[in-house]
């Protein structure tokens, strides 16, 4: 396995794009590895590193079925769903709260609205 082209950041040539750049083109990796990595250096840390892949082998992006938008919705409801009280919050629990927030935060001064 040889050593990966490093281009410096903003100077890669065409050709090469990163995931972020593939996606805003309807395209996917596609199984293929990553074919060059950009970097900026940084002073007090180590450089940015952005892999890039190659254009010509990108595949497009493979369309939404009913059955991934159906997974989709409910992978979504699932984190809305408090399991403390196993309501629907109705907003995406907080993972640092881990509860909705009347659960979170229950008693007379919290934050659930009750005095």
């Amino acid at each position: 396995m040889g050593a990966l082209p490093v281009f410096r950041w903003h100077l890669a040539p065409d050709g090469y794009a990163t995931y972020r750049q593939l996606r805003a083109r309807g395209l996917r990796p596609g199984g293929q590895g990553v074919a060059a990595q950009m970097e900026r250096p940084r002073r007090r840390r180590g450089p940015l590193i952005a892999y890039l892949y190659r254009i010509d082998r990108a595949k497009p992006v493979r369309p939404m079925t009913p059955a991934r938008w159906a997974a989709l919705a409910k992978a979504n409801a699932a984190r809305r769903r408090c399991p403390a009280c196993r309501r629907d919050a109705g907003y995406v629990i907080p993972t640092s709260l881990g509860a909705c927030v009347p659960c979170a935060y229950p008693g007379p001064h919290g934050l659930d609205g009750s005095t």
